[in-house]
């Protein structure tokens, strides 16, 4: 079944960010736009590369107005040891969500449950907590987190603009389109 268009389940969860521990809720995501990143494990292989390309990214997402969360299903202490000794997970500043009781990645219909670890799955979330977009990759498969920069304009355009849909390949600024019985079997 698809979460698109579902709210974010309730959940409460510790997490790391920036040498503090705080707790994190649904709550967190609303008000502002929010990518949820789920990923494997810490301390393991392809899981560093995306979290630090993700930080390379997250000025951008910032000007956007997005918050970004990371979710493994290790603990908060385990997020900071890593934080502490991983020169790439070093550099993250956005909140590390820890999920060992696995009802965040149940929540997203992510959870491995034979071995109690999570997809790589990235969800985009409205200002109203609702999921625009999902994306879950097989663990081997590392994603590129500037591909998520058009798919949130793209997402708060037509949040914007209703009635408006962005085409295959939108950048900002480009032409949208208006469905209507005119423009069926046209394009």
């Amino acid at each position: 079944m698809s979460l698109i268009g579902k709210e974010v389940l309730p959940f409460k969860a510790n997490a790391f960010q920036k040498g503090q521990f705080i707790e994190v809720t649904e709550e967190n995501f609303k008000g502002k736009w929010s990518v949820v990143c789920f990923y494997p494990a810490d301390f393991t292989f392809v899981c560093p590369t995306e979290l630090e390309d993700l930080q390379n990214q997250y000025a951008e997402l910032k000007k956007l107005g997005v918050e970004v969360y990371s979710v493994s299903t290790d603990t908060h202490f385990t997020h900071k040891a890593w934080h502490e000794s991983s020169q790439a997970i070093g550099k993250v500043e956005y909140i590390m969500i820890g999920d060992p009781s696995h009802i965040v990645s149940r929540n997203f219909d992510v959870l491995i449950e034979e071995a109690g670890l999570a997809d790589r799955g990235t969800f985009i979330i409205d200002p109203d907590g609702i999921i625009q977009a999902a994306e879950i990759n097989a663990g081997g498969i590392g994603r590129d987190a500037s591909a998520l920069i058009n798919k949130i304009k793209a997402a708060q355009y037509v949040r914007n603009n209703p009635g408006e849909v962005c085409p295959a390949k939108w950048q900002e600024g480009g032409k949208t389109l208006k469905p209507s019985l005119d423009l069926v079997g046209k394009i």
